[in-house]
């Protein structure tokens, strides 16, 4: 039975809210401080995503983010560009719906550049899983066909200090028809600020 006031739709988004949440918390409340002295956390971003796209596909709300990066294949110690771009980072991460947005958690991989020592460019190359709208009626946000979309991003930063960085950021999810159903797919924009470890 569902409390009264609550809908279904947030009665079923909230297990990968809280999945999102016990992620980020976990990982930035508890493991951090132990695993970034011995380098196994490169970076945390976190902020806010709001989504960008027309129309139907438009989501309502601002979507709290949290995105953590390792970085397995040392990539700092890379001799050039073509070996740093053979040492990918791992991201792992998730956006907590507001208004009619759903709740992503999404994990893959990421490239940076630096354009000069304080800009330096992003991307990222993933999957993601979320609670959304899968077909129905296109009244408020996207159809999106399945549970499982790819996840790419675009990042341009700036490196305030050695720690701390601002990052503006354009996402896309769908799924490129490898599923049946709709394709609406999200399109997001945010602000995130960074810390390296």
């Amino acid at each position: 039975m569902i409390p009264a006031g609550i809908t279904q739709r947030e009665q079923r988004r909230r297990p990968l809210a809280l999945a999102c949440l016990l992620l980020v918390s976990a990982e930035t409340g508890f493991a951090l401080p132990a695993a970034a002295g011995d380098g196994t956390f490169d970076e945390l971003r976190f902020g806010a995503t709001a989504s960008i796209a027309d129309g139907n596909l438009h989501e309502d709300g601002i979507f709290p983010a949290a995105t953590l990066f390792f970085d397995p294949f040392d990539r700092a110690t890379a001799a050039g560009w073509q070996d740093a771009l053979a040492r990918p980072r791992v991201h792992v991460g998730g956006e907590i719906g507001t208004g009619s947005g759903a709740n992503l958690a999404y994990a893959g991989l990421n490239w940076t550049v630096d354009v000069n020592p304080k800009l330096f460019l992003d991307a990222g190359f993933g999957g993601l899983v979320h609670d959304g709208k899968l077909d129905g009626s296109r009244e408020d946000g996207p159809r999106l066909g399945c549970r499982l979309l790819f996840h790419e991003y675009a990042a341009v930063g700036y490196r305030l200090d050695e720690k701390w960085s601002l990052v503006g950021q354009v996402e896309h999810a769908s799924h490129a028809k490898l599923c049946d159903g709709p394709n609406g797919g999200f399109t997001r924009a945010g602000l995130m600020l960074g810390y390296r470890f």
